[in-house]
């Protein structure tokens, strides 16, 4: 039995890739992430893993999409200047299909932003920060202990899709510290290295879509024949012009993902049997929330709490269902409104859709979000 320990949102991130069977880390110091990269700076060597600090935040993407294609599990870590200079790898990674995670803790922004301050204000570049059409999976723990099963489960989508997983925290959940025990490494499922089924005798080709239509890429050194590039590409790997290869290539990478949308959508349910009002929050910002329904139904209002950890791909069903049974809803968010438009979409009309933003480097306080949910109650009784 694991003994109880005081453990940093950040250090939770690192020790649960490392349970996931991370054993390469390139990265680039910068807060609220740096705990991250520290901590696998201090222990990678005992798993007999490298640890590698590169010349700045591309660097820092590009070294593990080499190291993953050499059939490293890898991660790095960032904050959101890091991020916006990593989105051409992260791009790259989606056509390519180069197995990566990334965990960003966002701060204030835009630009250098306030460095320290806590926000969710990445949460439309984690969808949409790298041109062209992709799919991405994006997780938001909202505890220590989540952090570490959110780190395990990016790292074992990342290897099971072969895709860019993106491990949404924020400063709060990053630098908060709780009692955690961690769960026995022998009892945590790791997803493997995906490997190829036949030799190249038998005709492999790299790109070449199983039946979840993710290909068995193999890794370098291997003794097979592949080529990588970021140009859209057949089955050989090589680049194609050809009009149907870049439609069926581009839709493969979103099915891919869309087909087992429901399976990895995560989320939890507060309160919700008898709710008349929903509130929808995600990451450190959720924490406060409940608070603020707590006290609001002890006060009489009917409202509960849906708190999702899957941010990409958008929970549309959970939210549809959600607005077919509550009046309104309300989304706080630490930024100037941006998971509140899907919220919005999902609803369709269905339910008051109502935003409550703070980015003025401070966390929402409980008192602020029940006043919330007072005003729109009034709102919808008037």
């Amino acid at each position: 039995m694991s003994k109880a320990r005081l453990m940093q949102g950040n250090e939770a991130c690192a020790e649960g890739a490392l349970a996931a069977g991370v054993r390469f880390f390139g990265g680039y110091p910068i807060t609220p992430s740096t705990e991250i990269a520290e901590t696998m700076a201090d222990l990678l060597p005992k798993y007999g893993g490298k640890f590698i600090q590169m010349e700045d935040e591309i660097g820092g993407a590009a070294v593990i999409l080499g190291a993953s294609l050499a059939g490293k599990k890898v991660m790095t870590a960032t904050s959101g200047p890091g991020f916006s200079l990593k989105q051409e790898l992260i791009g790259f990674a989606a056509i390519a299909e180069i197995p990566m995670v990334i965990a960003n803790v966002q701060r204030v922004g835009p630009s250098t932003g306030q460095p320290t301050s806590p926000s969710q204000g990445d949460v439309m570049q984690a969808r949409w920060g790298t041109h062209g059409d992709h799919p991405m999976i994006a997780l938001s723990p909202w505890t220590v202990k989540e952090t570490f099963d959110v780190t395990i489960k990016a790292v074992n989508y990342a290897e099971r899709f072969r895709t860019p997983v993106i491990i949404l925290l924020d400063e709060i959940v990053g630098h908060l510290r709780e009692c955690v025990e961690l769960p026995a490494i022998k009892d945590i499922e790791v997803y493997p290295r995906r490997k190829p089924t036949c030799t190249r005798a038998e005709g492999y080709q790299p790109y070449r879509p199983t039946e979840d239509l993710v290909p068995n890429v193999a890794d370098f050194g291997q003794g097979y024949r592949i080529h990588v590039t970021g140009l859209i590409h057949d089955e050989t790997g090589f680049p194609s012009g050809s009009p149907k290869v870049t439609e069926e290539s581009i839709h493969r990478l979103h099915e891919k993902i869309m087909r087992v949308q429901d399976e990895i959508t995560h989320y939890d349910e507060f309160f919700m049997e008898d709710a008349e009002y929903a509130v929808v929050a995600y990451g450190g910002t959720a924490r406060t929330a409940y608070a603020a329904v707590e006290t609001a139904r002890k006060k009489g209002i009917k409202v509960g709490m849906v708190r999702l950890m899957t941010i990409w791909p958008f929970a549309d069903k959970v939210i549809k269902e959600v607005a077919t049974k509550v009046k309104a809803i309300l989304v706080p968010e630490l930024n100037y409104g941006q998971l509140v438009h899907e919220v919005e979409r999902a609803a369709n009309g269905m339910a008051k859709v109502k935003l409550l933003a703070k980015y003025n480097t401070e966390i929402f306080t409980p008192d602020e979000v029940t006043s919330a949910i007072e005003k729109l109650d009034q709102e919808v009784l008037k």
